[in-house]
């Protein structure tokens, strides 16, 4: 197989997922859930998501749509769209599959995902991560990794905004 074909292989639906996840249960395995809109993937972006695979035998990325992306970040954003976003996270050799959703947090995913492991990274708590309540009354765990400081998606766009103007 290609290797761009088995990149575009971990993007999935849904049902896709769900299916597949089935298969890495019945297999002993362990999955972990992270999210967010990956819009320009920098160093802070790979940290999270590295230390989120080390928590799970496969790991599972959430990315906010396009349309939850505008919704979240504001009209100039996203600066890169959601097949494309897809597309950089699914070539990653640590994340195990990728799936879109379109609303403003990954609650309903998480749900039905149930993941052993949700993690975030950033300066949340417990309590304000969408979905951790549900993973912690099924017997899972919620990790928050630190921000790596100087990097962030908004700092790159306002870097480059001023190396141009």
């Amino acid at each position: 197989m290609k290797a761009i074909q088995a990149i575009e292989q971990k993007i999935c639906t849904l049902p896709q997922l769900l299916s597949r996840s089935a298969g890495w249960r019945l297999g002993g395995k362990t999955i972990a859930f992270s999210n967010g809109c990956f819009d320009i993937l920098h160093e802070g972006h790979i940290f999270s998501l590295s230390q989120a695979a080390k928590e799970a035998d496969y790991l599972v990325v959430g990315l906010n749509s396009d349309s939850s992306t505008k919704q979240l970040k504001g009209p100039g954003r996203p600066i890169n769209h959601e097949k494309s976003r897809a597309l950089l996270l699914a070539a990653l050799v640590i994340v195990d599959a990728v799936v879109i959703f379109e609303e403003d947090t990954p609650r309903d995913l998480i749900t039905a995902l149930m993941p052993d492991v949700l993690v975030k990274g950033g300066d949340y708590t417990v309590e304000q991560i969408a979905g951790s309540r549900e993973v912690i009354a099924n017997g899972g765990r919620v990790v928050i990794n630190p921000i790596v400081e100087g990097f962030s998606t908004t700092g790159i766009i306002e870097q480059i905004k001023r190396s141009y103007s």
